[in-house]
């Protein structure tokens, strides 16, 4: 009985493989906007990280920067790779909404891209989120002590700068999900 229904169902299946492809949701605006807050979000965590200089009087002058930690150096590195990044992905944002030919094909490498920063970007903010906690509470157990009680100029940027870093980590979460999304809505059903 299914051989004899084969001719009505091939014919029913090559007619909805025929058919194009759904269009799919364009949030390439949106895109665009979330990508212009990656770029703010970078640049204010580089600037208020590289202006947290402060220099204390004990017994001795001693000044506390940024470039005097490994971690804060990688979370400045890694914040000016991704507001570079976000600076040319906002541009191919901008030219795939004049030219509308390219969104499939650049949503996948979108993909790809924002999960390789936000790897980088979550690690910068973790590892300088971990050295300014230890700034904060110290560690009685290795006999660390706590400096932001002395250094509270310093401690105030390192911690506004990791919570700017924070919030351009989740703006490249939203990034990735939008584009996910983006492609899912473009496979046929």
């Amino acid at each position: 009985m299914a051989s004899t229904e084969k001719g009505a169902a091939g014919d029913t299946e090559y007619r909805a493989s025929s058919t194009p492809a759904p269009a799919g949701v364009d949030y390439f605006h949106f895109d665009l906007i979330l990508r212009f807050l990656l770029f703010a979000a970078s640049l204010v965590a580089v600037v208020v990280m590289v202006t947290g200089n402060q220099t204390e009087y004990i017994p001795i002058p001693r000044p506390a920067k940024f470039r005097y930690s490994p971690a804060f150096i990688y979370f400045v590195a890694a914040f000016s790779v991704s507001g570079l990044y976000s600076i040319i992905t906002t541009l191919a944002s901008f030219s795939v909404i004049q030219k509308p030919g390219l969104k499939a094909k650049l949503l996948l490498h979108f993909i790809f891209w924002d999960t390789l920063i936000l790897g980088i970007l979550a690690s910068a903010t973790g590892t300088a989120g971990g050295v300014a906690y230890v700034g904060l509470k110290g560690n009685s157990h290795v006999n660390w002590n706590k400096i932001c009680n002395v250094y509270d100029k310093f401690c105030r940027h390192i911690g506004a700068s990791v919570a700017v870093g924070l919030f351009g980590s989740i703006v490249t979460v939203l990034l990735i999900w939008l584009s996910a999304y983006s492609i899912h809505s473009r496979v046929p059903k």
